[in-house]
């Protein structure tokens, strides 16, 4: 029978491999524990196996940060990389914190900046370069490593653990079933299974619901960033420069940043953080972004420049209190998976590396202890106990803990909040008898259009300010287009019923591609989803007001293709 022609329920049983851990997910987190988990392996002569799968066409396509770079986790997990890793880096040469108005920017001293705000002894580079570096070191100490492998399913024994992952299938039309080109996925089962996927990953969402693990965390808060390289002219650069600013063009109730970094070769980095928890169903985080661009202090560092590339992506920012529990049957999370950023200092590739270093250490303990009493690790409580001991004796947690309270502050507004919480870090250094929790998730922060009057966004020039198909372009996205839609709709009618009717229609301005759109060429509107636009920033998993729609990993190997981002 033609393959084509053949029902998905009739397709042979899927194939299998074994490992005594997988890790779903090659950004700092998952390469990091991947690389620990080998070095003790190594230290106590253990023998090891250990697969690494990312969706990415190759390590480092997916990964998009600003990215300032704490070198306290690789220093740790590498302690020769400045030699050993071929990654150009440019230290931190000075700090400005701006405040802007429309055409104004006032300058904070460096005696008023809170110390997470101080960038001294941090590099500035591309962390996709660092992960695909940290990638051929893992190879090295024989890690299989497997790019363009997404990761769907996870799979579970008859008594609920973990027991590793199902690939997804490749080469299905739109309907969901088998043509000429079809590769069935394969179950990678494991001893221990670590989710290292990035923010709001897609089997971590999964975990965090089926083991509750959040039943005694804060809800998670989440930022959509948004970044552009630059090359300018040399008499305008200044290695090592970082600013950062906060106000126009976003208004005080939300939350929100810029920053812009030079690096590299007459590089700069800009971009704008908007908190996903504001109000407003006419913001729109990507035409903000243009904005920011325009304002004086920007535009100069900025003209006679040439941009080179665009990207998005969602950061979780809620902190300590909402990060859920670790671990669970059979594995663990890590990483922004779950929730391990300190959005006080708009940094989480350290934080991400220890977590990853920790989970290794405490997943090597496990195995090694089931395997001298003759269990499973899900039958032992040693995974859990050690990654949280470990967790909360390290400079991590105590990191975290002294920002604790940042979202929760800025929720009262950006210069109450930034005032309240300049004062913990400057009088009592984070140590306030007192945590702030957040109450809300950001879906429900979003308001009745009626309660608005619509945002006049100004046509981009094409030399400063640009429109979303060709910053899409730069991104170098693509995905096969005969393949099942990757974005779902739980109700086909709530984009229309609800989201255009109440609110004005807000996938269409909060999502960064240009993924979502209402049209009226029928009888009556609907709405088009060009998935093809995406970049997996899965801002619209995590805004839509009524959580009808869920992001899923498309066909292995598609997506963006960030360069140098």
């Amino acid at each position: 029978m033609d393959i084509s022609q053949q029902n998905l329920s009739e397709q042979p049983e899927r194939e299998s491999m074994s490992f005594d851990v997988v890790i779903v997910g090659g950004g700092p987190s998952g390469l990091a524990a991947a690389i620990r988990l080998k070095q003790l392996a190594q230290q106590h002569q253990y023998s090891l196996s250990v697969c690494l799968i990312d969706k990415g066409a190759s390590i480092g396509a997916h990964i998009l940060s600003g990215a300032i770079i704490d070198p306290i986790g690789l220093n740790e997990l590498i302690p020769d990389w400045q030699q050993s890793l071929n990654v150009p880096l440019t230290p931190v040469s000075e700090d400005r914190f701006l405040f802007l108005g429309a055409q104004r920017a006032t300058s904070i001293p460096q005696w008023m900046l809170p110390g997470c705000f101080k960038n001294h002894g941090n590099v500035i580079g591309s962390l996709g370069v660092v992960c695909e570096q940290l990638a051929g070191q893992a190879v090295q100490l024989g890690v299989e490593i497997y790019a363009g492998f997404t990761g769907t399913e996870v799979l579970y024994s008859d008594d609920g653990a973990v027991i590793g992952v199902a690939t997804g299938d490749m080469g299905l039309d739109k309907a969901g079933q088998p043509t000429a080109q079809y590769q069935q996925g394969i179950n990678l089962l494991a001893k221990a299974t670590l989710f290292a996927e990035g923010c709001r990953g897609q089997l971590g969402k999964t975990l965090i619901e089926r083991f509750a693990l959040d039943c005694d965390s804060a809800p998670q808060t989440y930022g959509l960033g948004l970044k552009e390289v630059w090359q300018i002219p040399a008499e305008q650069h200044q290695p090592g420069l970082v600013i950062h600013c906060a106000g126009w063009p976003l208004g005080a109730d939300t939350y929100g940043g810029g920053f812009l970094y030079h690096y590299g070769d007459n590089l700069v980095a800009i971009g704008l953080v908007v908190g996903l928890n504001y109000a407003n169903p006419y913001l729109s985080p990507f035409e903000e972004f243009q904005r920011l661009k325009t304002h004086p202090e920007i535009r100069a560092c900025l003209q006679h420049g040439q941009r080179l590339s665009y990207g998005a992506r969602t950061m979780v920012a809620g902190g300590l209190s909402s990060l859920p529990m670790l671990s669970f049957k059979g594995g663990a999370l890590l990483g922004d998976d779950a929730g391990f950023l300190n959005a006080a200092r708009i940094k989480g590739s350290h934080c991400a590396v220890k977590s990853g270093m920790l989970a290794a250490q405490a997943t090597f303990e496990a195995l090694q202890a089931a395997e001298q009493q003759g269990q499973t690790l899900a039958d032992d409580a040693t995974l859990s106990s050690v990654y949280q001991r470990g967790f909360e004796e390290s400079w991590l947690y105590k990191e975290l803990y002294q920002s604790r309270n940042f979202k929760p502050y800025m929720k009262k507004g950006l210069y109450l909040g930034s005032a309240l919480f300049g004062a913990e870090q400057l009088l009592l250094k984070g140590k306030s008898p007192w945590t702030l929790k957040l109450t809300e998730e950001d879906h429900q922060a979003l308001q009745p259009a009626e309660n608005y009057v619509p945002l006049d966004y100004p046509k981009p020039d094409g030399v400063l300010t640009f429109d979303r198909p060709s910053s899409v372009f730069l991104s170098n996205t693509h995905h096969q287009e005969e393949q099942p839609c990757h974005l779902k709709l739980k109700d086909r009618r709530i984009p229309i019923t609800v989201n255009l009717t109440k609110y004005a229609a807000p996938e269409t301005r909060y999502c960064p591609a240009g993924v979502y759109e209402i049209l009226h060429e029928q009888e009556q509107p609907y709405l088009q989803i060009n998935a093809q636009n995406c970049l997996h920033c899965k801002a619209c998993d995590i805004k839509d007001p009524t959580q009808n729609i869920t992001w899923t990993a498309p066909q292995g190997g598609e997506g963006p293709l960030y360069q140098g981002m």
